[in-house]
Parts: structure tokens; sequence; C-alpha cells
């Protein structure tokens, strides 16, 4: 199945969190967080301004977010869990892993 999302919003599966500690103790499942960094894999068009203009998104697929604990919807689409939220939940995006994804 392909979801397409409309005007500002953005599909984004979560990036594990690591499972240990530094001093090598293992979380359980339900003592972890939930991780705040994603990987954009929709976008929608953009949003239209005051004139009625499309404005193009800032982030685009690939790129790696950084969220809101609580912000965007989960839902559950062919089985994977994601979060669609609006381009103005998202903090910031991480050009390292950015960078790095384009070296590699």
């Amino acid at each position: 199945m392909k979801f397409r999302p409309l005007h500002d919003r953005v599909v984004v599966r979560r990036i594990n969190s690591e499972e240990k500690t530094a001093g090598g103790i293992i979380i359980p499942d339900t003592a972890k967080e939930k991780p705040q960094q994603g990987e954009v894999i929709a976008v929608g068009p953009g949003a239209r301004n005051e004139k009625g203009e499309l404005v193009a998104l800032d982030v685009s697929v690939g790129d790696t977010v950084l969220f809101g604990k609580w912000s965007g919807t989960e839902v559950k689409i062919a089985g994977e869990e994601l979060l669609i939220m609006k381009e103005s939940d998202i903090m910031g995006v991480l050009d390292d892993t950015v960078a790095a994804k384009k070296a590699a």
C-alpha cells in the first residue's frame, strides 16, 4: 500500500533507540522512551499561502529529523507503525546523517 500525505503533512518512521545504556545495561521495551528522531518517508506537496500559491516543504524524503515527544499522530500502514505530522511539528533536520548517506 502506498500513502501520499496531503498539504504540509509528513510521514515519519521512528528510528529505534539504543537497547543498552553506556554501562551495558539492557533497557526493556516497557522502560524505553519513544525515540524523537525519524526518517521522512513521504511528504505532501506543500501548503498554500495567502495568495493561493503552493509553498514547497523544507524537508524531503530520506531526511533524518527531530520532532517533539508528543508530535504527530501514530498510524499503522501495511503493518508498519508510522507518524503523520505537520511540517511545523518538526524541529530540525540532522545534516550529518544526510551527508553520511550521500557519501556512502
